[in-house]
């Protein structure tokens, strides 16, 4: 296995720009394993596919205002700041640009220049890791949500009109840098179709986190160091999942976070509750314990969320499907059009 098996070309202008209005009228690829073949529609056919007593399983996670602009608090060197996981109360591990210039207890004013009495918030570098990570502590977390912005990918440069769009319509728990993508297609008006033919919703919490951005550059993926995100699965939603595999009906994760979340959750063949770090890494040749269908959007090239939807439907099979999807105009990555992997 190498990484260059999960490359392909993706020209700029099928990278989505901008969200389609409403949310599920974006398009909807269904891949069918069994027999490789493809249909296409719209997101808000997707019931079509679905049965009385499937299952989809929700990540909740909420968006935060992760990124951050500061400046070195020692000279007027302007910062960057993107939040990818809190370690303790006021203390995140974060990507810093340019982190060349911060080594251990340089310091950051956020909120105002370095001169002004009333900056809000200053960070510390307490620890310095590779590629630009740092951990730090700030004076005063609470001040994230006044002084922070959502962040958007790297791939995205237009502006979001109305940044609630970056989340999906049931956030709730605060953790994210970045959205649950695959669930941006889902309305209310659709939750509550599908609720009336039948089918059951859980909802699971997964932080996503650096490795949503990262591509894996080792020629071997599986020496790369997979990001650790938290996750929380209910025993509630444990009850309901094994509910479901046990009346025959099937499992249906939305987008690749949910599906390392319950698959990481699933011991001795049954979900149990969770509560911890989540860094399974799922390549080729893993052997899916619950997950039976999925959800998702198109992923970057050489990115482990392509590798993952690879070892669920195949890797041949799954750029044969995004070729399709470049010939007939699909939109790409966060933003774009979605696909149900049966």
């Amino acid at each position: 296995m190498k990484t260059s098996d999960f490359d392909y070309r993706l020209p700029p202008q099928f990278i989505a720009q901008t969200p389609v209005e409403p949310r599920d009228q974006s398009r909807l690829m269904v891949l069918h394993r069994a027999s490789g073949s493809l249909e296409h529609c719209r997101f808000h056919e997707v019931s079509d596919y679905l049965e009385s007593g499937d299952c989809l399983v929700f990540n909740n996670s909420r968006v935060i205002p992760a990124r951050l602009l500061g400046q070195k608090s020692d000279s007027a060197v302007s910062v960057e700041l993107l939040l990818l996981r809190r370690l303790d109360v006021n203390v995140w591990e974060a990507l810093v640009r340019p982190g060349r210039k911060l080594g251990v207890g340089a310091r950051i004013n956020l909120g105002n220049g370095p001169d002004d009495p009333n900056t809000l918030m200053t960070a510390e570098v307490l620890e310095r890791g590779e590629g630009g990570i740092r951990v730090l502590r700030f004076s005063d977390e609470r001040f994230l949500q006044q002084i922070g912005e959502v962040p958007l990918p790297p791939y995205i440069h237009t502006p979001l009109a109305q940044p609630e769009r970056y989340q999906t319509v049931y956030a709730q728990v605060e953790g994210s840098v970045a959205a649950p993508t695959a669930g941006l297609h889902f309305t209310p008006q659709l939750l509550g179709e599908l609720q009336q033919r039948g089918v059951r919703f859980a909802f699971v919490t997964l932080h996503i986190g650096l490795d949503t951005f990262r591509p894996v550059r080792v020629e071997d993926p599986r020496h790369h160091p997979i990001h650790k995100e938290y996750g929380e699965l209910s025993p509630e939603a444990a009850a309901l999942l094994n509910q479901t595999k046990k009346e025959g009906k099937r499992v249906i994760a939305v987008g690749t976070s949910t599906i390392r979340l319950i698959e990481a959750a699933t011991q001795t063949a049954t979900v149990q509750p969770f509560a911890g770090w989540v860094d399974l890494f799922i390549l080729p040749g893993y052997q899916f314990r619950t997950t039976d269908a999925a959800i998702t959007n198109f992923h970057l090239p050489r990115s482990t969320l392509l590798m993952l939807v690879s070892a669920f439907a195949g890797g041949d099979c799954i750029l044969r499907a995004y070729e399709q999807a470049k010939t007939l105009g699909y939109r790409f990555y966060s933003l774009g059009d979605a696909m149900l992997i049966d």
